[in-house]
This record gives C-alpha cells, sequence and structure tokens, in this order.
C-alpha cells in the first residue's frame, strides 16, 4: 500500500549526515520547518558512533581529527550547544613517531601567522632545515592539473614526514595523484594562519555525543522532524521544480512553497540526478580499533593521537578504553582480510604507546570501501555547486563544490552553503 503525504511550507533535507544536519539548523534557526528523511536507522552518517556488542563497548566509526581553523565546524559546535563535548588543546601540539628510524619529535606551531616555529628545530619537523619549508609556496603557485607529488622533491625528509601523510590524512588520496590546489586550501586556513588555527579539537566522548545527539536534540526542540528508513528511490518533476519524493511505500508531495535539499552521496545524487555531474572515483579507509581496559576513564586522562611515519598506521588516537587507527587511502589495505590487518596494524601500534606486541587485545576492524571521493584533479572538476537546474532542488555533502575537500569541515559548509541559498 501507498501512503501519500503533503507537508507545505517546509524544507525536505534528504540525507542525515553532517551536510544534512548543518543545513537542518542552519534553515531552523532561520524559522523554517524542517525535515529530515534518513535511508539508515540513525543519523551521522560516517561520523556517528555505536556500541560494539562483540567488543563490548562504544566506538566512533573512524576517527575524525578537527582544528579550531575549522571555522564551519566550530561554528556548528557552538550552534548546537555542544562545545563542553570537545577538548581543545590549548596549544597546536602535533607529536609524531618514525617507525623506521624510532626518532619521535612534536610539531608546534607559533601562534601568529609569521611561522616563527620553524626556525626553532624543537618546534619542526625533525631532520629539516629552514628552508626546506619554502616549498610550500610551490603549492601556492600550482596548476589546476598539478599533484602533490609533483610539487616536492619525493625524496626529502619533510615531504615523508610532512606533506606526504598532510595529503593522505586530509585529501584521502595518495600524493601522486591528489590535487595540490585542494591541499593547499587547507593548509593556507590551518597552517597559513598560524598556530591560532591549529589547536586540536577533539571529541570527549564520541562522534555522536558531539556531532549529532546535541542536533538532534536542538531540532526536536524546534518543532523539526527526522524520519528514519526512509531510502529516496525517485523524484517526480513539474516543470521547473521537483514535485514529489518517492520513498517506495511512502510518496511525499511537495508543494509549490517548500524547498528540497539533496544531502546523499555522489553515488545516490547521480542516479537521481542523472543531469548533474558528480564524482565517480573513491578511495578507502580502513580503521582499526582495539579496547584497551587499562585506558579506562581516570588512567586514559583527555583523547590524544599520534601521527605515525613509515608504518601501516597513520594516525593512532588514545581514547577512553580504546586505541584506535586510521589508514587513509587503503586501496592497498581494504581488500586484506580483518585477522591480518588487526595482526600488522597492532605491530604499529604497540611501537607508538610500547606495548607488547605479542598480546594484541580484542579488536575491531572497520572498512570503508567508498570513504571519499578522490582528491584528483579530475575529480574536482566534477564536484558541482549546491544549484540545480531545478528551482527548488540544492545539493549538500563533502563532494559538494565548498573550496574543502571531503572532511568535516567540507560537509558542514556545502550544509551551510545549501541553507543560505533556499534562505535567499
Amino acid at each position: 500500500m501507498t501512503t501519500e503525504i503533503t507537508i507545505s511550507g517546509r524544507v525536505h533535507i534528504v540525507g542525515a549526515g553532517l551536510a544534512g544536519l548543518s543545513a537542518a539548523m542552519r534553515l531552523s534557526r532561520a524559522g523554517k520547518s524542517v525535515v529530515l528523511y534518513e535511508a539508515a536507522q540513525q543519523a551521522g552518517g560516517r561520523c556517528r558512533s555505536y556500541h560494539d556488542s562483540d567488543l563490548g563497548c562504544r566506538l566512533d566509526n573512524g576517527n575524525h581529527l578537527m582544528v579550531t581553523g575549522n571555522l564551519a565546524a566550530m561554528a556548528y559546535i557552538s550552534e548546537i550547544g555542544a562545545a563542553s563535548t570537545v577538548v581543545t588543546q590549548d596549544m597546536a601540539v602535533y607529536p609524531f613517531i618514525d617507525l623506521q628510524t624510532g626518532e619521535r619529535w612534536t610539531v608546534r606551531p607559533t601562534e601568529g601567522r609569521f611561522p616563527w616555529w620553524i626556525f626553532f628545530p624543537h618546534r619542526r619537523v625533525a631532520g629539516t632545515r629552514i628552508a626546506d619549508y619554502l616549498s610550500a609556496l610551490k603549492m601556492q603557485r600550482a596548476g589546476p592539473n598539478a599533484t602533490v607529488a609533483q610539487c616536492f622533491d619525493p625524496k626529502s625528509v619533510l615531504y615523508r614526514r610532512l606533506w606526504s601523510p598532510l595529503a593522505i590524512a586530509v585529501l584521502n588520496t595518495e600524493p601522486i595523484n591528489a590535487s595540490a590546489q585542494s591541499l593547499w586550501a587547507v593548509f593556507a586556513e590551518t597552517f597559513g594562519k598560524g598556530g591560532a588555527a591549529l589547536h586540536p579539537v577533539l571529541p570527549r566522548l564520541g562522534l555522536s555525543e558531539t556531532l549529532v545527539d546535541p542536533a538532534l536534540a536542538l531540532l526536536a526542540q524546534r518543532g523539526g522532524e527526522i524520519r528514519y528508513g526512509h531510502r529516496l528511490r525517485g523524484l517526480a518533476y513539474e516543470g521547473d521544480r521537483i514535485s514529489r519524493l518517492d520513498f517506495g511505500k511512502v510518496q511525499i508531495d511537495v508543494a509549490a512553497e517548500d524547498a528540497v535539499i539533496l544531502a546523499v552521496t555522489p553515488s545516490v545524487a547521480a542516479d537521481l540526478l542523472p543531469v548533474i555531474t558528480a564524482p565517480d572515483s573513491f578511495r578507502a579507509i580502513v580503521n582499526a580499533h582495539y579496547r584497551c581496559d587499562d585506558l579506562s576513564d581516570d588512567s586514559c586522562g583527555e583523547p590524544s593521537f599520534t601521527g605515525v611515519i613509515g608504518g601501516t598506521a597513520e594516525w593512532v588516537f588514545k581514547k577512553p578504553g580504546i586505541l584506535s587507527v586510521t589508514c587513509s587511502a587503503a586501496e592497498a589495505l581494504v581488500d586484506r582480510r580483518a585477522e591480518e590487518l588487526a595482526s600488522l596494524i597492532w605491530r604499529d601500534v604497540a611501537k607508538v604507546h610500547d606495548r607488547d606486541v605479542d598480546k594484541m587485545p580484542p579488536w575491531r576492524i572497520v572498512k570503508e570501501k567508498r570513504a571519499t571521493f578522490a582528491a584528483t584533479p579530475e575529480q574536482l572538476r566534477r564536484r558541482p555547486g549546491p544549484k540545480t537546474a531545478y528551482r527548488n532542488l540544492w545539493l549538500a555533502g563533502d563532494w559538494v563544490e565548498t573550496g574543502w575537500p571531503a572532511t568535516i569541515e567540507g560537509a558542514i559548509r556545502s550544509g551551510f552553503a545549501a541553507a543560505t541559498a533556499v534562505v535567499g
């Protein structure tokens, strides 16, 4: 049986990831009536937490590092009243370890815009010289087809210990193919603004507690609604506007004064709207979680992280009860057996945190084969803006053109942009 529902004077947002949630927050704040439709049974998309029954603890779906220079993300956290749920470090401090040499160092940018920190050996990347950092200007001058690897000497220490891991972490794309312009955009708004824009911001408990649950509570308080288990299967058109949302058994009529925001993945958007161009090449992420009961709330302290050079792991996050690892641009890993990956990654974690490599704790491997679009020059040209050919339809998502790659910041910026377009 098909049910027809008519809701007038509302904004219909399809997709309750961070793009959809951020659009809903801005629109509801502006007095708009909002309905969110989510195909899954929970909101948050890739940025959520869940209870793992095998490990017997709560996990984040993946690891995401925000910084104070992520202005949209910071605004979103403030607007949903979640500032108390994050730990913002007092200084920009980034610890690293090179597993091939055993060296440890900490990158500590100075607060102001001028990079005084590169003049102090104890603040810059180990083994680098002041002159090495001038190579960043090559990215600033890079053309639209230039890759990160083309801007640097791949044999240099700074490339191996900074530029390459930064590109992989931020763009989720191998440097030989990753867009130099995209990395420069992020670099200019973080490193380019000094250490004040680089203070790490980490959730105290989990991604849902910081980015999802407060937003849902505020949306309900403002009279908004979220409907789970609603997978959009098609759109109906009437002239130059969307007139109906087809959710299979439920059909939602879109009134003339309504608006629609598609905050879905690029693949879903392209299926629903064949007239748009969207990224169609993707990169994987592999996350490994190890339950460590000695890391209780009392003994763990505040959440922290370590960058790993020369290993399988790339970033190791220490959280209450959990050591959690992210491996980005993981095409070489994603098809390997989970047992093999858990053992391989644990060897790196054991070195980072001085643990017994032969005593691997209970673990969980989470694979995302199509985590983000590939941030190559070719794929960046396929990013559409929020506007579509239909007067009441806009796009949102970390794959929509925002000037930022597929990150939390990019997703939230897209949601804000779509909301601004609707209100305007």
